[in-house]
């Protein structure tokens, strides 16, 4: 990667994080090349370049002879904020298609160190059933599912589930927080996935897991 590339991708990412944190707002009009050019102390060929690529990907607008503008359709919120409103439905869709992935690579490349955690989390899931206790029940189950998904191996898909944990919770927190029986009742095919990781069964533990997003209503 040469040096113009180098700089243009650092304006990009600059940019985009002004945009985020509502420094440029949408439909906005972003200071000119050369305002652009002093604010991020690079040459001209740079500021075109970075402008040209978030253009490209629809994040700025080039208006000829007015200026460049942020889209009106930018998405300005974090991912966390994102998933706080999202449908539990569209979460759930993701949350298979990550946790499929996650379950299979948990199954490849779990250790005897994070089979002792998942064990720790699972037990203490079943302890809080027991005891009537929604909260301690809610963090245990996180917490099982955080360790399979660091057991992964993948710290990509690791991040990515810690993200989703911002709605899991909320979700659990929206739900009947004075019966435990949505934990209760699925409590078995919890076991059964920690079971099928152990063994190193790629196939049931997924079919564990499909079992538990089934039952997650």
């Amino acid at each position: 990667m040469d040096q113009t590339s180098k700089l243009s991708n650092r304006v990009i990412n600059a940019i985009q994080k002004d945009i985020s944190q509502g420094i440029y707002k949408p439909g906005q009009k972003i200071p000119t090349e050369p305002e652009l050019m002093v604010q991020y102390a690079v040459g001209r060929s740079t500021i075109r370049e970075a402008v040209k690529t978030l253009a490209m990907s629809g994040i700025l607008r080039v208006q000829q002879g007015s200026g460049t503008f942020v889209s009106e359709s930018v998405q300005t919120e974090s991912l966390d904020q994102r998933l706080r409103r999202a449908d539990f439905e569209e979460i759930n869709q993701v949350r298979r298609m990550l946790d499929y992935e996650i379950v299979k690579l948990a199954a490849q490349h779990h250790t005897k160190a994070s089979l002792t955690e998942m064990k720790k989390y699972l037990d203490l899931r079943k302890k809080a059933i027991l005891e009537q206790q929604y909260h301690d029940c809610m963090e245990a189950d996180i917490a099982f599912h955080t360790t399979i998904a660091k057991a992964s191996g993948n710290h990509v898909l690791a991040d990515l589930y810690r993200s989703f944990t911002v709605v899991i919770r909320d979700f659990f927190a929206k739900r009947d927080t004075e019966s435990i029986s949505h934990f209760a009742i699925s409590h078995h095919l919890h076991e059964q996935l920690y079971e099928a990781i152990k063994s190193g069964n790629v196939k049931l533990s997924r079919q564990a897991m499909e079992d538990i997003l089934d039952n997650n209503y």
